[in-house]
C-alpha cells in the first residue's frame, strides 16, 4: 500500500538512501517555539522543585476529605426508577392509592420445623406488632390471617413487611432494632430468616479492605521483581493509595446528595487503585530512563510529565469518557456507577500528575535506593527479549495477527448463549440469612413464591362507582390470569382503600431467575393482562421486585447498542485527534471490541455454564447480571485504551523522530512491553482480589475485568496491535487533508520533534 501526498507539504517519507536520516520537517502552525517548555513540563518541574508544598496540600486534602466523609458522608443503597415503564407506573399507583402495598416489600420467614405455627400465636402477634412500630415500616402482614402466607403444612409462614425505601441501606442500628422486634419469635424457638432485600442488611460486610490489601501486596511483589528497588516500588503504591483515599472520600460526600448503589464504592476502589498504580508506574519508569541523559532531577521530572504525563492525561480522559458514556443508557443507577468509578480514576490521574512528580523530586537520583536486584529502567540497545519479540512479529505479522484473532474468537464463543437476568438470593452462600429464607420459601411455597408478580389494575370512574361490576371484573381477571402457562397461583384481586385499584399477586411456577419466569412476565404484560381487561375501561400493570428487575434487564438490553455506539465514537474521535491517524483510531476500536467479546465469553462460561464456578464460591449456575455487560463494556473499553495510549505514544515518538514505521513499532513495543506487562499483572491482581466479595455480581465483575486486562495486555497490546501496524506500514499515519484541518490539535506540550509526520492525501 502506498500513499500519494498532495501539494508540497512533507509527508514523513522514508530516507531516500540507506542510512540517511529523514529530511527535517517544518513546524506545523501553532506550535510553540523550540525549547520553550509546555504546560505539563512546567507543572511537573514545579512539583518536583516544591515537593513539600505539594505533599502538604495532599495531606490537608486527605485529612479534610476523611473527616468530612465521616461527618457528612452519605450511605449507599440500590434504588432506581424506570420512568415510562409499566413496572414503574404500577409502583407509583400503589404508592398513591394503597400505602399498605407501596414501598419496598421484604419477607421475614418463620418456621416451626415439624410443628405448627398455630401454637405460637402470641409470639407471632407480638413480633408483628413490634415490626409495625419500627420506623420506615408502612405495613406488616400477619401470616396467620393473611391468605397464602401460611404453608400447606402450617409449619412455615411469611411475614411480609412493606418499607418506605430499600431496607438494605438502613444501617446496622436498624438491624439491631429489627432483631429486637422479632425476639419473641426466637424466644419461642421459631426459626427466623430475613428474605431479600432485607436480608442484605444482615449480610456479612464486603471484604473490600482485604481485597485492596491483596492487590497492594501483589503490586509490591511485582514492582520489586520488575524494577529492583524499594524506593521505585513504594512511590507508585503511595501515590495510588493517596489518590484512592481522596477519591473515596469525595465519593462519600457525593453520596449524601446522589443515590449510589451499594457496589459503587467497591467498583470505585477497584478502578481507582488499579489505574492509580498504573499511571504512577508509567511515570516512574520514564523518569528512571530519562535520568540517564538528564542530570538535573527536576528537569527529568518535567520531561517525564511532558511525555508520559501526556499519555496519562489522555488515558484518564478516555477511561472517564467511557464511563460517562453509561449515562447514554438513560438509567441513573448505571450512570452513577460509572460516575463513581470515573471519579476515582480522575483523582488517581491528578495524584499521578502532581504527587508522583513531587515524590520523584524528593528522591532525585536516589530512586534506586534499597535495591533487591539490579534496577532496570527501559531497555537499552536491541538485544533484550522485547526487541527480539518485536523482531519476530515483524518477520511474520500475518501469522501472529491471525493467531491472535483466533484466540479471541474461541474465547468469545460462549457469548452467543449469554442470558441476562437478575441474580437472586438463591445464588448466595448457604450461610446467609437471605439464602436460607429463599430455600424455606421454595421448599414450602414453591420456587415461584420467591419472585411473585404484582398486578395493579387502574379502574375508570364507572367501575369505581359500580361495586358489582368491579367484583365481576376481579373474578374474571383471576380466572384468566390463572389460565396462563407458567402460573402456579393467583390471589383474589382486592380493591385498594379508595376503590381505584385492583391488586392481585401472580405466583410463577418457576424461580425469579428462571428463563420461564421472564417468559411469563412478558406474556402477562404484553398479552395476558391486556386481553383480560379488553373492553372494561381498566388498565393493568405488572410491578413488584421481580417485574422491576426484568424490566430493568429489558431496558438495558435495548439501550446497550446506544451506549456502545456513544463510547466507541467518543474514543474514536479522541484517538483520531491525539494520534492524527484514521487507521489507528479504527483499529483500536475494533480490537477493543474483540477483547471485550472474549471477556464476555469467559464470564458466560464460568457463571452461566458453571465451568469452575464452585471454585469462586458460586454453587449454582446463574445468569449474567443484567447490568454487568454494560458496566464491563465501559470499563474494559476505557482500560484497553489506557494501554493503547501508552504503547502508541511511544511508537509515535519514534515515528516523529525518524519517519521509519518499522523502527517506530519495534522501539515503542520494546520500550513499553515490560512496563505494560507489569502494570497488567498489578491491575489483574487488584481486580481478581475482589473475588473475595460476598456479592456474586461483584465476583462476576471482578473476574470479567481481570480476564479482560490479561487478554488486552497480552493478545491485543503485545501481539495484534504491533502485528497490524507492521502490516499497514506508513498507512498507519494517514489522515485526509480536510479532516486534519477540521480536527483540533490536542497537544498540551506542542510537538517534541520538528513536525507531526501525518501522511496526508489519498491512499492508493
Amino acid at each position: 500500500m502506498q500513499t500519494a501526498p498532495t501539494g508540497a507539504e512533507p509527508t514523513g517519507a522514508e530516507p531516500t538512501q540507506a542510512g540517511d536520516p529523514p529530511a527535517p520537517r517544518p513546524e506545523p502552525p501553532g506550535s510553540p517555539a523550540p525549547g520553550r517548555p509546555g504546560l505539563l513540563h512546567r507543572t511537573g518541574r514545579w512539583c518536583a522543585r516544591h515537593a513539600w508544598r505539594v505533599l502538604a496540600v495532599w495531606a490537608v486534602l486527605l485529612a479534610g476529605l476523611t473527616v468530612a466523609d465521616h461527618a457528612w458522608g452519605g450511605d449507599y443503597a440500590d434504588s432506581f426508577s424506570l420512568p415510562g415503564t409499566g413496572a414503574q407506573t404500577g409502583a407509583d399507583l400503589l404508592r398513591a392509592h394503597s400505602s399498605g402495598a407501596a414501598g419496598v416489600s421484604a419477607p421475614i420467614v418463620i418456621s416451626a420445623g415439624p410443628g405448627s405455627l398455630a401454637g405460637h400465636r402470641d409470639a407471632i402477634e407480638a413480633a408483628v406488632g413490634g415490626l409495625g412500630r419500627l420506623p420506615d415500616v408502612l405495613s406488616v402482614a400477619d401470616p396467620l390471617t393473611t391468605p397464602g402466607a401460611l404453608s400447606a403444612s402450617g409449619s412455615t409462614g411469611i411475614v411480609t413487611v412493606h418499607f418506605t425505601a430499600d431496607p438494605a441501606g438502613f444501617g446496622d442500628s436498624y438491624l439491631a432494632r429489627l432483631d429486637s422486634a422479632v425476639r419473641p419469635l426466637r424466644a419461642d424457638h421459631l426459626t427466623v430468616e430475613y428474605g431479600a432485600p432485607l436480608g442484605q442488611l444482615a449480610a456479612p460486610k464486603a471484604a473490600d479492605r482485604a481485597s485492596e490489601a491483596i492487590g497492594l501486596a501483589v503490586a509490591v511483589l511485582v514492582l520489586l521483581v520488575g524494577f529492583g528497588s524499594v524506593a521505585a516500588t513504594g512511590l507508585p503504591l503511595l501515590t495510588a493509595v493517596a489518590g484512592l483515599a481522596a477519591g473515596l472520600g469525595g465519593l462519600g460526600l457525593l453520596a449524601a446528595r446522589v443515590d449510589f448503589a451499594r457496589s459503587a464504592p467497591t467498583l470505585a476502589a477497584m478502578m481507582g487503585l488499579g489505574v492509580g498504580i498504573d499511571y504512577a508506574l508509567f511515570l516512574t519508569t520514564r523518569y528512571r530512563a530519562l535520568l540517564r541523559d538528564v542530570p538535573e532531577p527536576a528537569e527529568a521530572v518535567g520531561r517525564t510529565v511532558a511525555t508520559s504525563g501526556r499519555a496519562v492525561l489522555v488515558a484518564a480522559a478516555t477511561v472517564a469518557m467511557a464511563l460517562a458514556g453509561l449515562y447514554a443508557g438513560g438509567v441513573s443507577f448505571i450512570g452513577t456507577l460509572g460516575a463513581a468509578a470515573g471519579l476515582t480514576v480522575l483523582v488517581g490521574a491528578a495524584a499521578s500528575l502532581t504527587l508522583t512528580p513531587a515524590l520523584l523530586g524528593l528522591l532525585g537520583g536516589r530512586i534506586d535506593r534499597l535495591r533487591v536486584r539490579t534496577p532496570v529502567a527501559e531497555p537499552v540497545g536491541d538485544a533484550d527479549v522485547w526487541h527480539r519479540w518485536a523482531g519476530a512479529l515483524g518477520r511474520r505479522p500475518w501469522l501472529y495477527l491471525v493467531g491472535g484473532l483466533l484466540v479471541l474468537g474461541v474465547l468469545a464463543v460462549p457469548v452467543a448463549s449469554m442470558r441476562l437476568s437478575h441474580v437472586d438470593a438463591g445464588a448466595q452462600p448457604a450461610g446467609r440469612t437471605d439464602r436460607r429464607a429463599y430455600d424455606l420459601i421454595a421448599e414450602n411455597f414453591g420456587p415461584g413464591a420467591n419472585g411473585p408478580l404484582t398486578v395493579v389494575v387502574q379502574l375508570d370512574s364507572v367501575l369505581v362507582a359500580d361495586r358489582v361490576r368491579r367484583e365481576a371484573l376481579a373474578a374474571s381477571l383471576r380466572q384468566e390470569l390463572a389460565a396462563l402457562p407458567g402460573v402456579a397461583a393467583v390471589s383474589p384481586p382486592t380493591a385498594g382503600p379508595d376503590d381505584v385499584l385492583l391488586i392481585a399477586t401472580v405466583t410463577p411456577a418457576t424461580g425469579p431467575q428462571d428463563a420461564r419466569t421472564a417468559e411469563l412476565f412478558h406474556t402477562l404484560r404484553d398479552t395476558g393482562l391486556p386481553h383480560a381487561l379488553a373492553g372494561t375501561g381498566a388498565v393493568g400493570y405488572v410491578t413488584g421486585g421481580t417485574a422491576t428487575g426484568l424490566t430493568f434487564t429489558d431496558t438495558l438490553v435495548s439501550r446497550l447498542p446506544l451506549v456502545v455506539g456513544v463510547v466507541v465514537a467518543a474514543a474514536f474521535l479522541l484517538l483520531l485527534t491525539v494520534f492524527r491517524s484514521v487507521l489507528i483510531a479504527v483499529k483500536a476500536a475494533l480490537l477493543n471490541l474483540c477483547s471485550i467479546a472474549a471477556a464476555y465469553g469467559v464470564v458466560v462460561a464460568v457463571f452461566q455454564w458453571g465451568w469452575g464456578a464452585p471454585l469462586l464460591g458460586v454453587k449454582a449456575r446463574v445468569p449474567v447480571e443484567s447490568y454487568v455487560p454494560m458496566m464491563m463494556f465501559a470499563i474494559v473499553f476505557g482500560l484497553s485504551m489506557d494501554y493503547e495510549v501508552f504503547l502508541l505514544s511511544r511508537i509515535r515518538e519514534t515515528w516523529l523522530r525518524t519517519g521509519d514505521n518499522h523502527l517506530a513499532v519495534a522501539t515503542g513495543l520494546a520500550a513499553t512491553a515490560r512496563v505494560i506487562t507489569c502494570a497488567a499483572v498489578i491491575m489483574t491482581s487488584v481486580f481478581l482480589a475482589f473475588l473475595l466479595s460476598t456479592s456474586v455480581v461483584v465476583r462476576m465483575l471482578a473476574l470479567g475485568l481481570g480476564v479482560s486486562v490479561i487478554i488486552d495486555a497480552t493478545v491485543v497490546r503485545l501481539l495484534l496491535v504491533p502485528a497490524s501496524m507492521y502490516l499497514f506500514r506508513r498507512a498507519n499515519w494517514w489522515l485526509p487533508r480536510r479532516l486534519d484541518a477540521l480536527l483540533p490539535h490536542f497537544d498540551p506540550e506542542g510537538p517534541a520533534v520538528p513536525a507531526v509526520p501525518t501522511v496526508r492525501g489519498e491512499l492508493r
